[in-house]
């Protein structure tokens, strides 16, 4: 017994010191992804994304790629995704969302397939059922993925109506200072860290690649899923076409959207008041009511007793 333990501890100690040894020699030189990842990139961009994770992601890529785009097949909605993920930026595509959803969906399926086994060793459940709960478990992952997504987009566009006033006042300094649009806007992407001024300095690349900054503008107004930041582009892009002083407009567009602020403020707390009174009437004034109630029915108890 003793030398078969002596036996398993030197086999572990042996491999740990090869995977050590193995690390050390791949960390010296490029791997093989490293150097063909380059040329390939732009023709399959998303196939090999997972070989970056290591040896198991370049084993299992063009599974996962071959996995995600069946699913893609499968739940179709496309279009969906792709206007979604312009929304949110970062420029993933849909191959690779794809993908994450195949990866939420095998996570799901294994944390049903683990609480099947302890249900199936503790409980004797039938077979079948766990089996029905694994696949809803990697259905509910594929979709939890979906929603993610949806709130991803969601915060961002939040964030990015919080900063448009105030983006738009600082445009319009700059402006009113003597500088041009696309100097303004530099400065301003200098000055401000936010969603907006990401959106706002792909803008400015896109005019740096040689697209006019009406085209530019344009291009902002229809990948975005805010009406106000929509009108503010539009807006901007006609005043620099036309020639409209662009302190006046972008003035206007900041009050048109604090304006937009305090109404949907207004719209939420409407909304909301049904809910606060949920408290009120199943807390609140229960306790009311038999705080005002206790004394007087313990004296009628004291007096009946008597």
């Amino acid at each position: 017994m003793t030398m078969l333990l002596g036996g398993a501890v030197g086999a572990a100690f042996a491999c740990g010191l090869l995977l050590l040894v193995a690390t050390w020699a791949r960390g010296r030189r490029p791997a093989l992804y490293d150097r063909v990842a380059p040329y390939v990139r732009d023709v399959q961009p998303d196939a090999y994304a997972v070989a970056q994770r290591g040896t198991w992601g370049g084993l299992l890529a063009p599974a996962l790629a071959w996995a995600g785009e069946r699913l893609g097949r499968l739940l179709g909605g496309t279009l969906s995704v792709e206007q979604r993920l312009a929304r949110l930026g970062g420029g993933q595509t849909v191959a690779g969302f794809r993908v994450q959803q195949v990866l939420w969906g095998v996570a799901g399926f294994a944390v049903c397939a683990g609480v099947s086994l302890w249900w199936l060793v503790g409980a004797g459940a039938s077979s079948p059922a766990l089996l029905v709960l694994c696949l809803v478990g990697a259905i509910v992952g594929v979709l939890a993925r979906d929603n993610a997504l949806t709130a991803q987009v969601n915060r961002r566009e939040q964030r990015m109506r919080e900063e448009l006033p105030t983006v738009a006042d600082l445009l319009a300094l700059a402006v009113a200072a003597g500088e041009g649009p696309t100097a303004g806007l530099e400065r301003v992407v200098k000055v401000s860290h936010g969603e907006l001024s990401r959106e706002l300095a792909r803008v400015l690349a896109d005019v740096r690649t040689g697209t006019t900054m009406t085209r530019a503008l344009d291009d902002l107004a229809a990948r975005t899923g805010l009406a106000s930041l929509a009108r503010f582009a539009e807006g901007l892009a006609v005043a620099v076409d036309r020639g409209t002083p662009l302190v006046d407009v972008l003035h206007a567009q900041a009050a048109d959207v604090r304006e937009s602020g305090r109404r949907e403020l207004m719209e939420l707390g409407g909304r909301r008041e049904v809910a606060m009174m949920l408290p009120v009437v199943f807390l609140i004034l229960p306790v009311t009511v038999v705080f005002a109630f206790y004394p007087g029915l313990i004296g009628l108890s004291l007096t009946s007793g008597t």
